[in-house]
């Protein structure tokens, strides 16, 4: 049986940033499980070019546990890599390449835990479910979800592998990611007094932003599990104009709102595009501002005394918890389908997103002495 360490180097030797296939990895997974005889199914997009996975481990008329972890992994395009990002380098006891941490490290981990379950007389299972696609917004696990749902029988609880640290995570913000479309009205620069600059509009629209963020983050409205402990609204990406000599009549902002628990991302969006009216009348009637929701999924608030939390728990031996300011898929495993959902894996988020991502070996040995654990838990 290959050890979690040598799958990592396989993983990582795929190529999956978002938006491109993933099959190659899916394959070379769907491979190994097969060689210890594990079925899986695939639930592909619809030009078969991704995939998500989803196999089981034991008897399939109980709940078991859920194993979730995504296959894509962030772009290296513009970043200082000083090692081969799809070949993965062992230096100074740590593990480098992309997606090491975030979050093949953890596949890896699940990988080696579900062939050693299968040569083990489960009485509960263990599933596994990869997705494609979760960095652009949890695209491809939505698919997975629809299957979930329609199951006769679900897994009792889900572990989402995102790293932590293995640090026990309850919960995560939500995220709306939306568009700005600011419009104005085009003249020749040389007479921009009568017309309407939309990167002007932008601007202002952007202004008040920041200042909605101020007043969320001094309002009393906090979670103090999280870093940064209120909802953060955040513009990302700004493009306008054509030309030097030309008033642009459109400019788009890209920004997003990453919401605690008890805000209403919805409630909050109402305001922005009220606002945003008001921001826009003194530029003139050719001025105006749309929003367009590109993508969402919710966040993630599992209670401290779920069972699911002291199990993973009882996993790691630490009692710890914490939440996280990024997303995860765990968000719409709690909320869509119902099952309770804790996120813990290995590796630091410090090290995701960046050139020379790494993974140390340390880690991925705890992971798969948590996961070994957890098979023990499974064959009682």
């Amino acid at each position: 049986m290959p050890s979690s360490i040598e799958i990592l180097d396989k993983l990582i030797a795929f190529d999956t940033v978002s938006r491109t296939p993933n099959r190659a990895l899916i394959d070379y997974i769907r491979g190994l499980l097969d060689e210890a005889g594990i079925e899986s199914t695939l639930v592909e997009d619809p030009a078969g070019h991704c995939a998500n996975l989803y196999a089981t481990v034991g008897p399939d008329d109980k709940g078991g546990v859920m194993l979730s972890g995504h296959t894509d992994v962030v772009p290296v395009t513009g970043q200082a890599w000083t090692v081969d990002p799809f070949a993965m380098t062992e230096r100074d006891s740590r593990l480098y390449g992309r997606g090491t941490t975030d979050m093949k490290g953890f596949v890896a981990c699940a990988i080696h835990a579900a062939i050693a379950a299968s040569k083990r007389p489960l009485s509960k299972p263990l599933h596994l479910a990869f997705s494609y696609d979760e960095e652009i917004g949890c695209v491809g696990v939505r698919r997975l979800l629809d299957m979930l749902e329609a199951a006769p029988i679900k897994p009792a609880m889900c572990i989402v592998g995102e790293p932590t640290e293995l640090v026990v995570a309850n919960g995560h913000k939500g995220k709306t990611a939306a568009r700005a479309i600011c419009t104005g009205k085009s003249v020749h620069s040389a007479l921009a007094p009568t017309g309407v600059n939309a990167i002007q509009v932008a601007a202002a629209f952007i202004g008040m932003l920041q200042e909605m963020q101020a007043e969320i983050a001094t309002s009393a409205t906090r979670d103090d599990a999280y870093d940064i402990p209120y909802t953060t609204i955040h513009p990302g990406i700004i493009a306008g104009g054509t030309a030097l000599n030309i008033v642009p009549n459109e400019c788009t902002v890209d920004f997003e709102v990453r919401n605690i628990q008890s805000d209403d991302p919805n409630a909050i969006f109402e305001r922005i595009e009220a606002t945003a009216v008001e921001i826009a009348r003194p530029f003139g009637e050719d001025a105006g501002i749309g929003i367009d929701i590109v993508n969402s999924y919710p966040g993630l608030d599992t209670p401290l005394e779920a069972e699911v939390v002291r199990f993973v728990q009882s996993l790691t031996g630490a009692n710890s918890t914490t939440k996280l300011a990024f997303g995860t898929e765990g968000g719409l495993f709690s909320t869509q389908v119902g099952i309770p959902t804790v996120v813990c894996g290995p590796g630091s988020m410090a090290q995701g997103h960046k050139p020379d991502e790494f993974i140390t070996i340390e880690q991925m040995m705890k992971c798969d002495t948590m996961l070994g654990a957890l098979v023990d838990r499974l064959s009682a």
